[in-house]
């Protein structure tokens, strides 16, 4: 099993402005290598303190390669929806070739009501922006002198710039939060699957239409599957929780208000169910995401049983994507927690 950092910049300037946000993240990513760490990955959201630091993950990213020389480097996820492909293949490409070829590409359909209003795209386009998107991005990149006639960008014949240093590309990941014909057709395709089991409940039965829709389709293997978990690792349990509950509760909560919208009367067909998803997460306590195994805290001890019981749960998975530093954790605290975890339960999954 594999295990990532993840960095998901939940703070907003009244916290940490953002040059130390990043100045302390990236010294995080300089332990990737020396601890066994396998990847560093970054989100892309906009103009709220949830994840608005991030509003291009490649930038992040060409920085973590310069301070890692193993790790693979992991877009978690670029939005299509607010992208022209025609850019993010150039970009994919310059950072492939600025990594040496560690770079793994995650898109997401986003999820967020404001982002899209402010952008003026509306929900209702989002699987159909997503669908189109990621297929001109991987006609640019996999083959040269390409055109292609879309509902949303269209362009002539085009070899985009830089080749990848991966061929035909890099990796794709395809990111999912809950609808069942997402994890279904990532399967289909032939991508990699990245979740969130922050809401408990369906993710065994997620994963297994994942693992069918790829089996059904003949490709070969069984897929990937990566989880992301909030962790922090201490030798005191009670340290471990005092110092964590706070801010991932402030996450929760930070992430509840950005989506909003979605409790607010705001609905598409596209996200069906997304009101009470979001619902659901207001819901949600330091206590219950530990219980449900979405949340990694305690002794090295404690977390090797949560990662054993969890993997148990939903029927295993091939990467676990880890945040560091969320909230307001502080860089001290999240260096000796990621140390921790390094030494004392990566090997144990080795």
């Amino acid at each position: 099993m594999e295990f990532g950092m993840q960095f998901f910049p939940d703070v907003g300037p009244a916290q940490k402005p953002a040059d130390r946000y990043f100045r302390e993240a990236l010294d995080l990513v300089a332990l990737a290598d020396p601890l066994g760490y396998g990847h560093v990955r970054i989100v892309e959201h906009y103009f709220h303190p949830y994840g608005g630091y991030s509003p291009n993950p490649i930038v992040f990213l060409s920085a973590a390669a310069q301070r890692t020389a193993r790790a693979r480097l992991i877009t978690g996820a670029v939005l299509p929806a607010f992208n022209n492909p025609l850019k993010l293949a150039g970009e994919i490409g310059m950072l492939d070739a600025i990594s040496g070829g560690r770079l793994e590409v995650g898109f997401a359909r986003a999820f967020l009501p404001h982002e899209f209003s402010r952008f003026g795209v509306k929900l209702d386009e989002s699987k159909a922006r997503f669908d189109e998107g990621i297929e001109q991005v991987r006609l640019l990149l996999a083959e040269e002198d390409v055109a292609h006639q879309g509902r949303f960008h269209s362009f002539p014949r085009t070899t985009s710039l830089p080749r990848p240093t991966q061929r035909p590309h890099p990796p794709f990941w395809v990111a999912a939060l809950g609808t069942p014909d997402s994890f279904t057709n990532a399967g289909r395709k032939g991508y990699s699957i990245m979740a969130i089991p922050m809401g408990g409940g369906m993710m065994a039965e997620l994963i297994g239409l994942y693992r069918e829709g790829w089996k059904s389709a003949g490709h070969p293997g069984n897929g990937r599957v990566m989880l992301a978990f909030h962790m922090f690792c201490h030798e005191d349990r009670e340290a471990a929780a005092a110092i964590a509950r706070a801010p991932l509760e402030r996450y929760l909560s930070s992430l509840v208000e950005a989506a909003g919208d979605w409790t607010e009367g705001t609905s598409s067909a596209d996200y069906p169910g997304y009101d009470k998803i979001i619902a659901g997460l207001a819901q949600e306590t330091f206590e219950s995401q530990v219980e449900k195994g979405a949340a990694w805290i305690g002794t090295p001890h404690d977390i090797r049983e949560q990662i054993a019981d969890y993997r148990k749960r939903v029927g295993g998975f091939e990467s676990a994507s880890l945040q560091v530093n969320f909230n307001t954790v502080s860089v001290e605290d999240a260096r000796c927690s990621t140390e921790l975890f390094g030494r004392a339960v990566i090997p144990h999954f080795a």
